[in-house]
């Protein structure tokens, strides 16, 4: 009988039902109704400031600054404030100090933007997008080729040369590399025995004796030296890879598990020979363009 006066007392707005069913007097809280408040408020001050509601044909244009922007063609229009027009007001701007970065791009040498931080890094940026349209169908998103097909950008073995001036030419007038095919001059016993040799330049355990008879091959009747230097070592003017490094751009020893599968990659360049051509990009791609993409390619070089 106690606990049921010490009860606390519930408000009602008053309003019953049936006699006995009653309607709660319990308000929201305060902070929820300002929030509500300030939600309404929010909504009349934006119908002033931002187009929001249609009348006719046409709809309120807000309070907001006009907007001026020129189009990529050249096409100049001024108009009420609006997601649109701010979206190509900002692309013009980005236009604008893309071209300002650009001028500096062509008026810099390579050393230059490469000890500049924020030329670099804005070449680095556009020159990305370039190589993923234009090159990475060869040479791969990552620069890392296809061996037997596209030379890897990633290992600086570089068959025309690393330089910034090197490289800037073979993207400008693309390359042409041919290793004539040797089976019709030499007999299969001096295609394995040179095969032998070229594998021993790069430390691969061979036949010593076999080796010593190709490397005899290698000097005289196969006439390697002409490309390949008497050191094996290649030559940058005719494209002709260095047989030392390890480094294989055609013949895929490194995925070759024996000796026997080395020597059958290899042997098979050699009867064969191969030919690969790039193309020249100077008419497709502007002169700024090759300029960033040499400083992307060069920087992608495992020496940089």
């Amino acid at each position: 009988m106690s606990s049921e006066k010490n009860k606390p007392t519930v408000q009602t707005t008053g309003h019953a039902w049936d006699g006995d069913i009653q309607e709660f007097n319990n308000p929201l809280p305060n902070w929820w109704l300002w929030t509500f408040y300030a939600t309404a408020i929010f909504a009349i001050v934006y119908w002033f400031l931002y187009p929001a509601w249609p009348v006719g044909d046409s709809y309120t244009k807000g309070m907001m600054n006009e907007i001026t922007y020129t189009t990529s063609d050249g096409k100049t229009t001024t108009t009420h404030w609006n997601t649109r027009a701010l979206f190509l007001k900002e692309m013009q701007d980005a236009r604008e100090a893309q071209a300002e970065f650009l001028k500096e791009i062509n008026a810099s040498t390579f050393e230059q933007i490469a000890s500049d931080e924020e030329k670099s890094a804005f070449a680095y940026s556009m020159a990305k997008v370039v190589f993923a349209d234009n090159c990475a169908a060869c040479h791969q998103t990552g620069g890392n080729g296809v061996i037997g097909f596209y030379p890897n950008l990633l290992d600086d073995a570089w068959l025309w040369g690393g330089s910034f001036s090197k490289i800037q030419e073979s993207i400008a007038n693309g390359r042409n590399g041919s290793m004539p095919a040797f089976k019709g001059r030499l007999t299969e016993k001096q295609t394995s025995d040179v095969t032998d040799y070229i594998l021993s330049l790069s430390g691969s355990a061979v036949d010593k004796s076999a080796a010593k008879r190709g490397k005899a091959v290698f000097t005289n009747a196969g006439g390697c030296v002409a490309c390949h230097g008497a050191d094996g070592k290649g030559k940058e003017s005719f494209g002709a890879a260095n047989l030392t490094d390890k480094i294989w751009t055609i013949a895929d020893v490194t995925g070759a598990d024996t000796l026997e599968a080395k020597k059958a990659v290899v042997m098979s360049v050699v009867k064969n020979g191969k030919t690969r051509q790039m193309p020249a990009w100077k008419d497709r791609l502007s002169a700024t363009e090759i300029k960033m993409l040499t400083l992307y390619v060069h920087k992608l070089s495992a020496s940089q």
